[in-house]
């Protein structure tokens, strides 16, 4: 089976959980929009959807889902996104495509967060794909010396700018063995608006595809 028949299926696997008459949250990335191809079929079962980006909102929108804004509802059953890495713990790298913040912000007002992946972003030790790190302009190289110190190797993701206005460093080269006690260290450098690491939050839920089938870690 190939990687993107295994993204589909555990996209479609996701579908189970959603709520009839409730709001939901979709993430960014290209597992996100299968599963947001897959949300079109029974679109008329919820009320709406809270998106994590803009490109996610424009998906939703050519399929004719309801798009609102988070500020104008109560809650969010569920949000259900991708990640770039994850462990066993279900905590994960996220950010890969730019839209960190707003999948943190989505994911902690959501009521239960399902993760979707395939197969081959399961690690033992989350760090081999470059942890994202949103970055006001201005601090861009005063955050990068402090990534350096905590024993990273920072490059600037240059040419791309987040929806909300800021730069993007991903670090190289960083094994992350405490990854709730990084995702606070790295938050508190000023000038970071916040970091890819979802320790402290991690999924609820992890949908894995795989050759045999969709496994589910709680």
């Amino acid at each position: 089976m190939s990687q993107e028949d295994k993204k589909k299926r555990v996209a479609q696997a996701a579908i189970e959980y959603v709520q009839t008459g409730t709001v939901i949250g979709v993430g960014t990335g290209s597992t996100a929009n299968y599963f947001i191809d897959a949300l079109a079929q029974i679109k008329h079962r919820i009320d709406g959807a809270v998106a994590s980006s803009e490109a996610t909102a424009q998906r939703l929108k050519s399929h004719g889902i309801t798009v609102l804004d988070l500020n104008g509802v109560d809650s969010v059953s569920i949000y259900v996104d991708g990640a770039d890495e994850a462990n066993r713990h279900r905590q994960l790298i996220k950010g890969g495509g730019g839209a960190l913040t707003r999948e943190k912000i989505v994911a902690a007002v959501a009521k239960e967060f399902v993760c979707i992946v395939d197969g081959s972003k399961i690690v033992d030790i989350l760090g081999r794909f470059p942890l994202p790190i949103e970055v006001v302009p201005m601090a861009r190289s005063y955050v990068a010396r402090e990534l350096r110190a905590l024993g990273g190797n920072p490059y600037w993701r240059e040419g791309f700018v987040t929806d909300n206005g800021n730069v993007v460093l991903d670090i190289h080269n960083l094994d992350i063995l405490e990854p709730v006690k990084m995702e606070s260290e790295i938050n508190q450098i000023a000038g970071v608006v916040t970091n890819g690491l979802f320790a402290r939050r991690p999924a609820d839920i992890l949908l894995i595809g795989t050759d045999e089938g969709v496994k589910t870690l709680r």
